[in-house]
C-alpha cells in the first residue's frame, strides 16, 4: 500500500480525528482497510495524534479496538474575533434578560471569552456590551406585527453596529410610509422579542429609533461615525421617540 504525501498524511489524520470521535470502536486494521494504508501507516498516525496531545485510547490484545476521548475537544473550538464578540453579546443578553434555565456556566464561559481577548480588545467588547440595551418585554400588539428582519438587513447592521459604520437604509414606519435614511446604530434595544436600532438620524439631524424588522434594505456606505453622549438620545432611549 502506498504510504503517501505530506497533503495525504494531514488529510487522513483530519479523517481520523473525526472518525474516532464518532465512532464507538475502530480497530488498526478496519481504519487501513478505508483509508487504503497499512495497519503499520495508521498506527504511527495515531502516535502522531497522541502526540499532538489528542487523547487516543487503545484496548490491549490482538484486534483492540482505538477511541478518540469524546470529552476531547470541548473548549478547543476555534472562534474567530466577531464569533466570539457574537458569542459573548449573546451571553450578556441572556444574562440580563435574568432566565433561570440553562444559564449555570455562563458567568465561566464568559470569563474564558474574555480572558482570551487583549487589554485593548477588551475595551472593545465592554463598549460593544455597553451599547446593547434590555427593555420589557414588547407588547402583544407589537408582537402581533412582528417578523423576522431579512438576513442581508441583520448582518449589514450587524456590521455598522459593531465598526461604526453609517448604513444606508429604506424604512417603513408604523404608517406604513417608506423613506431612505441615513443612519448612525450607537444603540440596540431588545424589547423582546423585538429589536431595535436606537441610531442618529442624518436625515432628521436628530436621534430616532428604527425597529429592525421594518428595516427593508440596509447597506454599508463605508463612511464610519463617531459615538455621540449617551444623553444625546435620553428621548429615544426613553421610548418617547419610538416611531421614527
Amino acid at each position: 500500500m502506498a504510504r503517501g504525501n505530506s497533503s495525504d498524511r494531514l488529510k487522513r489524520l483530519e479523517m481520523l480525528a473525526v472518525q474516532l470521535k464518532q465512532d464507538e470502536h475502530c480497530t488498526i486494521s478496519e481504519l487501513a482497510l478505508q483509508h487504503g494504508v497499512s495497519d503499520r501507516t495508521i498506527a504511527r498516525d495515531l502516535q502522531i495524534m497522541r502526540q499532538q496531545g489528542m487523547p487516543i485510547d487503545a484496548d490491549r490484545g490482538r484486534g483492540g479496538g482505538v477511541r478518540l476521548d469524546r470529552n476531547w475537544g470541548v473548549g478547543r473550538i476555534n472562534l474567530t474575533y466577531a464569533e466570539a464578540i457574537d458569542l459573548l453579546i449573546s451571553i450578556a443578553v441572556a444574562e440580563q434578560m435574568n432566565s433561570p434555565m440553562f444559564l449555570a456556566s455562563l458567568g465561566s464561559v464568559r470569563r474564558r471569552l474574555v480572558a482570551s481577548f487583549s487589554p485593548e480588545k477588551r475595551h472593545r467588547v465592554s463598549r460593544l456590551k455597553s451599547r446593547i440595551l434590555i427593555g420589557l418585554t414588547a407588547s402583544t400588539y407589537v408582537q402581533a406585527s412582528h417578523d423576522a428582519p431579512p438576513k442581508r438587513v441583520v448582518q449589514a447592521l450587524h456590521t455598522a453596529f459593531m465598526d461604526q459604520m453609517v448604513l444606508a437604509t429604506r424604512y417603513r414606519n408604523d404608517a406604513g410610509e417608506i423613506t431612505d435614511r441615513q443612519i448612525e446604530p450607537h444603540f440596540l434595544l431588545l424589547n423582546y422579542p423585538v429589536w431595535y436600532v436606537i441610531a442618529f438620524d442624518r436625515l432628521r439631524s436628530a436621534p430616532r429609533t428604527f425597529r429592525c424588522d421594518r428595516i427593508l434594505s440596509a447597506n454599508l456606505t463605508g463612511d464610519r461615525f463617531n459615538l455621540l453622549p449617551k444623553d444625546r438620545f435620553q428621548s429615544a432611549l426613553e421610548g418617547n421617540d419610538l416611531l421614527a
